[in-house]
């Protein structure tokens, strides 16, 4: 009888192999997903680094052209005109006005090359010269005319004639503070405002002065060189 009962316990008892798959001890080895977070780190690092090349990328032609005219200069260029450094921002205090007395926005003239000339609505020689050069150098410039503006600056309440205006090829004629235009522009010593044509890019930023009494094809010269350098990022037409 005791051999019969000692036989029934010796069968209900587990056998190891079922007594350790029943034990807790072999869930140890299952908390390891630590390869698949870090995997998901480095692709969101990777994803970052590439935007940001992304972004460099574009932002390199804008920066590469200023770099070259206003930071490098490498002393084998030769420009014509007087590089502005810093350049000046056109002044919101303009106080600008069209021929009929309408205020015009300072920020109205940004989005493209400018030439500037200035000078009373009287007009002498000298001005009609620098109305009929800027003309003549808008046109020279071929498919690129259509990036510049020419703008006549009038710091006197009088009003052109149409012949004038007519000679310069529909040059935007604005009434300016003579006050605010002094303190924005500035000629070269021994000089007066009216004297020189200025050339201003297209954020709004006053940034090369052309000598008084220029040489036409040494003024072309510069504008080329700055519409070249600045293809990539200024569209035409305002």
């Amino acid at each position: 009888m005791s051999g019969s009962n000692s036989s029934a316990r010796d069968a209900a008892a587990p056998r190891p192999t079922e007594a350790a798959a029943g034990s807790p001890l072999g869930m140890t080895v299952h908390a390891l997903p630590v390869p698949e977070v870090v995997d998901d780190r480095r692709r969101t690092a990777s994803g970052r680094w590439k935007m940001l090349a992304v972004l460099a990328v574009c932002a390199a032609p804008v920066i590469a052209s200023y770099l070259t005219y206003f930071v490098i200069r490498p002393e084998t260029r030769t420009n014509y005109g007087t590089l502005i450094t810093p350049p000046r921002e056109i002044p919101a205090a303009l106080g600008l006005q069209d021929l009929a007395g309408r205020p015009v926005e300072s920020a109205s003239l940004k989005r493209q090359w400018l030439l500037l000339a200035v000078g009373d609505a009287a007009c002498d020689a000298r001005c009609e010269r620098q109305l009929v050069l800027m003309r003549q150098l808008r046109e020279t410039l071929g498919r690129d005319r259509d990036r510049v503006d020419k703008v006549w600056l009038l710091p006197d309440a009088g009003t052109p004639t149409e012949r004038l205006l007519e000679a310069s090829g529909g040059v935007s004629a604005l009434h300016a503070d003579r006050a605010a235009l002094a303190a924005w522009l500035a000629p070269a010593d021994g000089h007066r405002l009216e004297d020189h044509l200025y050339i201003v890019d297209p954020m709004g930023q006053w940034m090369m002065r052309v000598p008084a009494d220029p040489e036409p094809a040494k003024v072309k010269r510069d504008l080329e060189r700055l519409l070249r350098a600045s293809a990539s990022w200024d569209q035409a037409g305002r």
